[in-house]
């Protein structure tokens, strides 16, 4: 059992360190893996007869028993950094009892015992409960830790993969079937799949984030290859008129989306990000997570505006990281993970943000996500909270309003309308539909009719064609009714005057006002 001393030496750095250097062990891996493949090329090329089949037999079990190590160690990286994660919020929880004895003159001995003659025997009952409620916690996650570390170790004995039962889930099929057809393999057969099917396992809804996750990394290096080639193409033809200058820097600036989210996954920091989907086809798609939204007891997902693709995936992962930094300090004790679901073709011209076309080919997806976190999640259910920004904002109330959204919260920033007039239309309980406008966010900008003062503000923008587009009605916009308005039924929060996009600025309220909100309170 963890005591009250060993807690509070212990070191999440030291765990998530450890966990860093299991995960930098699969560039080696595949790196070896690779070799092999090319040795035993070389030598079909020059060696015949049975000697040479039963060599390049040996060399492809080799080659085989890396592959499916590959998984494994993104396992145990994924068990280390998650027990580093799970002991912060121990130790945080175990600060706020130390805290509290200190405010209440309740003494605490190095055994984790609390007493105090001058002190109420409430007070000292509450620091007790709270000693119990932190070391509980982390002996909880060591215990767990142990467990898995154990299955892993008896995996390598009994060998990493064998090969599943034949049938598949189709790609968009119910996450709660595909769960149970998961959880009715063995993990040696989870393990086979994750290799050698990595692109089913990566985008399968209803599949656990930590195997999603492995998938996705070991298909990373491909995709990062497949830009490449593109890149070589391009560059190699000769003239290259206005459509090949077009894709060229669009080539490149998912190649850079590609490095800086490599970089982000294989830093060692916290949370630990978990790569759920990646796409550089078109514009570009991506799925990150920062901590685990299986453990996690709140979880925020974030579905980005007009304009995002690929390239702007690492900036958007930084919006989603604020508002999760912020809960960690408004509430550390609490286990909280935030998703980046970039997985839609958002709008990348004015034209087209004017319609809702791509927001309601975008609501499945984003309503089959969000069953699928219900359907893998550990333990008792988390509160689950979607944010949109900009028309993100209306492919949450499409998905909302045509499928039903697995949300406690809806939250909306910056929303030119969300497809709906009133907030009971987004099938939510009431009070749970939140919306925040800031004073200068040219959103919410309309130009009288007749009056050249709103003419001349909206020429000064950079959304004045867009804001042509609005209703000519106060409330009334793109997309509906003004979700900030309080006609339209649902909650609003404050945000300052940081534009359309400084909802995330650490100084604006309003990124308080989303924390609070992912938290409960």
């Amino acid at each position: 059992m963890t005591g009250y001393a060993q807690l509070w030496g212990a070191s999440p750095g030291a765990w998530a360190g450890a966990a860093a250097a299991w995960g930098g062990l699969t560039d080696p891996v595949e790196r070896r893996r690779a070799g092999l493949g090319e040795r035993a090329a070389a030598l079909r090329d020059g060696w015949s007869g049975g000697a040479a089949t039963a060599a390049d037999g040996r060399l492809g079990a080799f080659r085989d028993e890396l592959a499916g190590l590959l998984p494994a160690v993104l396992e145990i990286d994924q068990v280390l950094a998650e027990f580093a994660g799970r002991l912060r919020v121990a130790k945080a929880r175990l600060a706020d009892a130390v805290a509290l004895a200190d405010r209440t003159g309740v003494e605490i001995d190095r055994h984790g015992g609390a007493a105090g003659a001058g002190s109420a025997a409430a007070a000292v009952d509450q620091v007790a409960a709270a000693l119990r409620d932190a070391l509980a916690l982390a002996d909880a996650a060591d215990r767990e830790t142990a467990a898995r570390l154990d299955e892993l170790s008896a995996a390598a004995r009994a060998g990493w993969t064998e090969p599943p039962p034949p049938g598949r889930p189709a790609a968009e099929a119910d996450p709660a079937a595909v769960r149970a057809w998961w959880a009715g393999l063995t993990p040696a057969q989870r393990r086979w799949l994750t290799v050698h099917e990595s692109g089913l396992v990566g985008r399968l809804d209803g599949v656990p984030v930590a195997a999603r996750d492995q998938a996705n990394r070991l298909l990373l290096a491909g995709h990062r290859e497949a830009l490449l080639a593109e890149r070589r193409e391009l560059l190699g033809r000769s003239p290259r008129g206005a459509w090949e200058l077009a894709a060229l820097r669009r080539v490149e600036e998912h190649l850079g989306g590609v490095d800086a989210l490599a970089g982000r996954l294989a830093a060692e920091r916290t949370p630990r990000p978990y790569l759920l989907g990646l796409d550089p086809r078109g514009d570009g798609r991506a799925i990150v997570a920062l901590g685990n939204p299986d453990r996690a007891d709140r979880v925020l997902t974030y579905v980005p505006g007009m304009t995002a693709d690929l390239g702007d995936a690492p900036g958007e992962l930084s919006r989603a990281g604020r508002v999760l930094a912020r809960c960690a300090t408004i509430a550390p004790g609490e286990e909280t993970a935030a998703v980046l679901w970039l997985d839609y073709d958002a709008p990348d011209f004015l034209p087209e943000a004017a319609r809702s076309t791509q927001a309601t080919d975008a609501a499945p997806a984003l309503h089959r996500f969000q069953e699928g976190l219900r359907a893998t999640h550990e333990g008792p259910p988390a509160r689950q909270t979607v944010l949109g920004h900009s028309y993100g904002s209306v492919v949450v109330g499409a998905a909302a309003r045509d499928h039903g959204l697995g949300a406690d919260a809806l939250v909306f920033v910056g929303s030119p309308g969300v497809g709906v007039d009133r907030a009971e239309a987004l099938r939510l309980p009431p009070g749970q539909v939140w919306s925040s406008t800031a004073p200068d966010d040219v959103i919410r900008l309309v130009e009288p009719p007749g009056q050249l003062a709103g003419r001349a503000v909206l020429a000064a923008s950079p959304l004045a064609t867009a804001v042509s587009l609005l209703r000519p009605s106060d409330h009334e916009l793109w997309f509906g009714h003004d979700p900030s308005d309080p006609g339209f039924g649902g909650r609003t929060f404050p945000s300052g005057r940081y534009g359309h996009t400084g909802y995330w600025e650490p100084g604006n309220p309003a990124l308080d006002g989303m924390a609070r909100i992912v938290l409960g309170r």
